[in-house]
């Protein structure tokens, strides 16, 4: 069977994400991009996943999780990074943007080959993912930024201290089983030099 030649720029902009600086309002030691932080919460969303599983009587696709996490800031190749406290400013400010972020992720939607649109809306379209895959998502996205945040004051950046406290407080206050197993048995040893992690083992 011989196929129609088709073409799409879908990766061509998925391939912008690495020049999408996060936390712009803010000095920093080193800067973080779109790609490499959409990676992070990837792996951290697929580890809260398997310990709801394995700990906590979860019954969560983990894979499923860990794929829509690597989606979920895609619309910022159109819309950039917004920083927090501008985006949660106020209400309008906050129903703008999601009205934006709705619009951008239907435009991406559209520029993948028919065949593969049903595959990506529950990857792409944040009102269709499951409500529970999403709590999971959010809280990585939250801990992935709690360790840039500690990286920041390791590197004696002070622009991140009250970022810093604001998201281990919003972690806390998530009350997830599964992020307090990952806040203790993981996140200590990030703040580690290669040789103090390598005289841990």
């Amino acid at each position: 069977m011989s196929l129609k030649p088709i073409t799409s720029s879908f990766y061509a902009y998925l391939s912008r994400l690495r020049w999408i600086k996060r936390w712009g309002l803010k000095r920093n030691a080193h800067e973080e991009n779109v790609m490499e932080h959409s990676w992070e919460v990837a792996v951290i969303a697929h580890t809260l996943a398997l310990i709801k599983n394995r700990y906590f009587s979860g019954s969560v696709d983990a894979n499923a999780v860990a794929t829509a996490a690597l989606y979920h800031d895609i619309t910022e190749v159109i819309t950039g990074d917004l920083p927090t406290p501008i985006k949660y400013y106020s209400p309008a400010i906050l129903g703008a943007y999601k009205q934006i972020e709705q619009q951008a992720e239907t435009e991406l939607l559209k520029l993948l080959p028919d065949a593969l649109q049903a595959d990506f809306r529950t990857l792409l379209l944040h009102d269709e993912i499951p409500a529970q895959h999403l709590q999971i998502i959010k809280a990585a996205d939250k801990i992935s930024a709690y360790l840039k945040c500690q990286s920041e004051l390791k590197a004696g950046n002070s622009e991140f201290e009250m970022a810093a406290e604001q998201l281990a407080k919003n972690i806390l206050e998530l009350q997830q089983p599964e992020v307090v197993f990952f806040m203790q048995a993981f996140v200590p040893s990030c703040g580690l030099t290669l040789d103090g992690l390598m005289q841990t083992h």
